[in-house]
């Protein structure tokens, strides 16, 4: 018989399972932290967790609540400043994988943390780009992770925070020395990649129990299939089981705090 399990478990172990062990992943708040220190606990013991702050190889007990948790020092095998964090490790090219979220997504993979709405009297104010314009552009490639909804994925976003391929996908076309960009983004419904060619997102590999119509009905944009869509594989009983203990320390030590 199938686990039982939910969208958002389904999408944190797909987004785990895209880390290999022994790479070097600079982790962003949220969803990117839980999904990288799945990765850690199961399939990857050895991979190289960097946040924001300077923590390097930090093994945190329970998920950061921001990049200055207390939990990352603590945990960490160093902590390094922050211009040596970005002009060092980041701009160095000694990271392999960006691991990023988001509030906004369009069809060419550009991030928007900025604002909701007209950039001079925007409906909403958000957090901002923080390190991950940085990230995007010097790590070795991009992954991201988000709920899909069309309030997140559209067409065109409000604000480039963050550089996927650009507003016409060639953003990145012959600029020297920047990475190879989002290479995945993983939702709660599917797996998408950007075309080769024209570097919009393609969906090439739906979750259990999804539908194109489900895909194509949270989308803000005309979405395209793979000719070979997949099905993801379902978590397995030992991802679920830690990954839902890890969840159940973050709410005890953060109801203790």
């Amino acid at each position: 018989m199938s686990l039982e399990y939910s969208s958002s478990e389904m999408m944190s172990v797909t987004a785990a399972r895209a880390l290999e062990n022994g790479m070097t992943c600079f982790v962003g708040i949220g969803l990117p932290s839980e999904a990288a220190n799945l990765a850690r606990l199961t399939h990857a013991p050895e991979v190289v967790l960097i946040y924001e702050s300077g923590t390097l190889q930090t093994k945190p007990e329970i998920l950061p609540l921001s990049i200055g948790d207390g939990e990352l020092c603590e945990s960490a095998l160093t902590t390094v400043a922050v211009p040596e964090m970005f002009r060092y490790w980041l701009q160095g090219g000694k990271v392999d994988v960006g691991f990023l979220g988001t509030a906004q997504i369009d069809r060419f993979a550009n991030l928007n943390t900025t604002l909701i709405g007209d950039y001079k009297s925007p409906k909403v104010r958000l957090p901002g780009g923080g390190g991950a314009p940085e990230i995007a552009t010097n790590a070795g490639e991009v992954f991201i992770t988000l709920k899909h909804s069309k309030r997140a994925f559209v067409k065109d976003v409000d604000f480039v925070t963050t550089l996927g391929f650009g507003r016409d996908g060639k953003g990145r076309d012959n600029v020297p020395n920047i990475g190879k960009g989002p290479t995945r983004v993983i939702t709660d419904l599917c797996v998408m990649k950007p075309d080769p060619d024209s570097k919009e997102l393609v969906v090439v590999s739906l979750h259990p129990g999804v539908s194109r119509e489900d895909v194509i009905e949270a989308t803000g944009w005309e979405i395209r299939f793979a000719e070979q869509l997949e099905s993801t594989p379902e978590p397995s009983e030992n991802e679920l089981t830690i990954l839902r203990e890890l969840k159940a320390r973050t709410e005890r030590a953060h109801a203790d705090a």
